[in-house]
C-alpha cells in the first residue's frame, strides 16, 4: 500500500508558491446533452443546420448519437468567462432548435424506446474522417449497447502556466537534468494520481445521478427500488453514472493502465488498442451486408474508449492519435471526467462547481504523490462503488490506507486542507467566489441533505417522477435562455463560423476519395 494517507495529512503549501503562480492558469468545459421532444423522447432530426458541421465546428458537435449535443468552450483566463462562452452556446442551441425540442438536463437519459436503433449514431458526413468518427461510435453500440452511450455529462479541462512550473523545477534540485516538458508531464502525472484518490469526495459533493428512468433498466440486472411508478433510485446514491450502472464496464476493469510515468501511460493504452478480445471478435467487423460495424476486435477501438475519471490531455494535430500528441509534446491540460450535470443550471455547472474543481485541482497538483498501483487502485475502486450507491448514508465508511475511515471526516479533513489555497485564488482573482464555494462544500460534506443528489431524489419524488422533474427543469432553462441576447458582434461571429464550419467539411470531402473500405483497412 502507498504512503499516500500520511502525505496528505501532512499538506503544507510549498514555501515558493504564491498567487502570482496562478498566472497564465487555463480552464474550458465540454458539455453534453441530449435533445428530447416535449414528450420526452430523443429527437430523431439531423443536428440543426443553422449550428454549422458538427464535423468541424470548433464550439458545437455532437457526442455518440446524433441526438447528443456537445458544447465545448475555448480555454478562458477565468471560470466566470468559462461559464459565460458555455451560457453563450446554450443561447445558441436554443435559438436553433425547433419549438419542440429540448435539452435535457440531467445526465442520465429518459424516455428511451426500448429498440436501440431508435438512437441514432452521429452523421459526420461522407468524408473517411466523418465515416470513421461514426463507425467508432457504431462499435461502441455494438460492444456496449447504443443506451449505455446516451449518458451525459460534463468535462472540465484545466492546465496551469508554465512559470507555476518553470520556478517549481528550479526549486527541485532532482530535476535539473530534465526538461520542462518532462518535468510538467510528471507534475501533471501526480496531480492525477491524486485526483483519482479523491474521487469519492466529487462524486459526493457533484453527484447528480441518483435515480433512472425504468427505460433505462430494461433488461439489465439491477438492485435500485421503485421509488414511485415511473422512477428507480438508491435512496442514499450519489452519481449512478459513475457506477456499475453508468460508464464502467467490466472488459476495462483489469486493463492496469497506469499513470506513474508518461510512457508507461502511453504503452498501456497502446497495448490494449493493439489486443483482440474474444467477445468483441465475436461480434465480427462486419454485418451480413459487409458494413463495418467497428474499427476493429481490439480491447479498445481507439484511445477515447478507455472511460477514466480523469485523462491527461495533448491537442492533437490533423492525423494525429492522442498517444501519438502526448508522446511528441507532453501533457498540455487535464481533463476532469467525473462530474455529473448539475440539473438545476441553465448550462451545466454552477461557478461554485467550478471554483472548488479548481482548488482541488491545485491541491492534488501540490501535494506529494506516490505512484498508483493496483492493489491501491482496487481499493480506491471499493470507495468509489460505495460513494456511487451509497454515498449519503449516515456513518459511512470508505478505505483508506488498508483503513476503515468514516467518509464524512475524510471529506472534512481534505476540504480543512483546501482552505488556504481557496485564499490564494481569491487573492489572485479578486472577490471571495473560491471561499465560498470551499464553505459551501464543507457544509455539504457535513449535511447529506444538502447536496445535489439528494435535492434529486427529493424533487423527483415531489413531483412525482425522475422524468418530470427533468422536463420542468429543461422547459425552465429554454425560457431563461431564450430571454437572453448575445451582443451583435458575438452573434455576427458565431454565425460566420456556423457557415465557415460547412465550407471546411465540405472540402475535406473532396479531398478525400480514397474508397472507405481501402482506407479503412490501412487504418486498421
Amino acid at each position: 500500500m502507498s504512503n499516500f494517507a500520511s502525505s496528505f495529512v501532512n499538506f503544507e503549501i510549498p514555501d515558493w508558491f504564491d498567487s502570482q503562480h496562478l498566472i497564465g492558469m487555463l480552464r474550458g468545459i465540454e458539455k453534453e446533452g441530449l435533445r428530447i421532444k416535449t414528450d420526452g423522447y430523443l429527437t430523431q432530426t439531423p443536428h440543426p443546420e443553422k449550428l454549422g458541421s458538427k464535423l468541424t465546428h470548433p464550439f458545437i458537435t455532437t457526442d455518440y448519437s446524433e441526438s447528443l449535443l456537445e458544447l465545448i468552450t475555448d480555454p478562458k483566463d477565468t471560470p466566470k468567462d468559462t461559464l459565460s462562452m458555455l451560457r453563450q452556446l446554450h443561447v445558441l442551441v436554443y435559438q436553433a432548435l425547433a419549438k419542440d425540442e429540448l435539452m435535457w438536463p440531467l445526465s442520465m437519459p429518459c424516455m428511451l424506446s426500448s429498440d436501440d436503433e431508435d438512437i441514432p449514431l452521429a452523421d459526420y458526413g461522407s468524408s473517411n474522417t466523418g465515416k470513421l468518427k461514426t463507425l467508432y461510435r457504431s462499435g461502441l453500440g455494438v460492444r456496449y449497447g447504443r443506451r449505455m452511450q446516451t449518458i451525459a455529462g460534463l468535462h472540465y479541462n484545466l492546465s496551469f502556466g508554465d512559470g507555476l512550473f518553470e520556478n517549481w523545477q528550479a526549486q527541485t534540485p532532482e530535476a535539473s537534468n530534465q526538461t520542462l516538458t518532462e518535468f510538467k508531464n510528471d507534475k501533471y502525472l501526480g496531480l492525477i494520481r491524486n485526483f483519482k484518490r479523491l474521487t469519492s469526495i466529487v462524486l459526493y459533493l457533484l453527484g447528480a445521478s441518483p435515480n433512472v428512468c425504468p427505460c433505462f433498466l430494461a433488461g439489465r440486472e439491477h438492485d435500485l427500488i421503485l421509488q414511485n411508478n415511473s422512477t428507480y433510485y438508491k435512496p442514499t446514491a450519489t452519481s449512478l453514472r459513475m457506477g456499475k450502472l453508468g460508464y464502467t464496464n467490466s472488459v476495462q476493469e483489469h486493463l492496469d493502465i497506469r499513470y506513474n510515468d508518461l510512457p508507461e501511460y502511453i504503452s498501456g493504452l497502446r497495448r490494449a488498442i493493439q489486443t483482440p478480445h474474444e467477445s468483441f471478435k465475436k461480434l465480427g467487423l462486419n454485418d451480413a451486408d459487409g458494413n463495418p460495424i467497428q474499427i476493429n476486435d481490439h480491447i479498445l477501438q481507439i484511445e477515447n474508449e478507455y472511460y477514466s475519471p480523469i485523462r491527461p490531455k495533448q491537442i492533437a494535430n490533423r492525423g494525429e492519435t492522442p498517444t501519438e500528441a502526448l508522446e511528441r509534446r507532453g501533457i498540455a491540460y487535464v481533463e476532469f471526467r467525473a462530474i455529473d450535470l448539475d440539473p438545476y443550471s441553465d448550462v451545466g455547472i454552477r461557478l461554485s462547481s467550478a471554483c472548488f474543481l479548481e482548488i482541488m485541482a491545485l491541491y492534488c497538483l501540490l501535494n506529494e504523490s506516490p505512484d498508483l498501483m493496483p492493489d491501491e487502485e482496487d481499493e480506491l475502486a471499493i470507495n468509489i462503488e460505495r460513494v456511487v450507491n451509497e454515498g449519503r448514508r449516515d456513518n459511512l465508511h470508505i478505505v483508506n490506507d488498508g483503513v476503515e475511515v468514516p467518509l464524512e471526516s475524510w471529506m472534512l479533513e481534505h476540504l480543512n486542507n483546501m482552505l488556504p489555497l481557496a485564499a490564494l485564488f481569491d487573492a489572485h482573482y479578486g472577490g471571495n467566489d473560491y471561499r465560498a464555494a470551499l464553505a459551501l462544500m464543507q457544509g455539504k460534506a457535513g449535511h447529506s441533505e444538502s447536496t445535489i443528489s439528494a435535492q434529486v431524489n427529493a424533487d423527483s419524488e415531489r413531483l412525482g417522477s425522475m422524468w418530470q422533474l427533468g422536463f420542468t427543469l429543461a422547459q425552465q432553462h429554454r425560457d431563461s435562455l431564450l430571454q437572453q441576447t448575445l451582443s451583435p458582434n458575438a452573434q455576427a461571429k458565431y454565425e460566420v463560423l456556423a457557415e465557415k464550419s460547412v465550407l471546411q467539411q465540405a472540402e475535406i470531402e473532396e479531398a478525400e476519395t480514397e474508397d472507405f473500405m481501402e482506407f479503412l483497412q490501412q487504418y486498421r
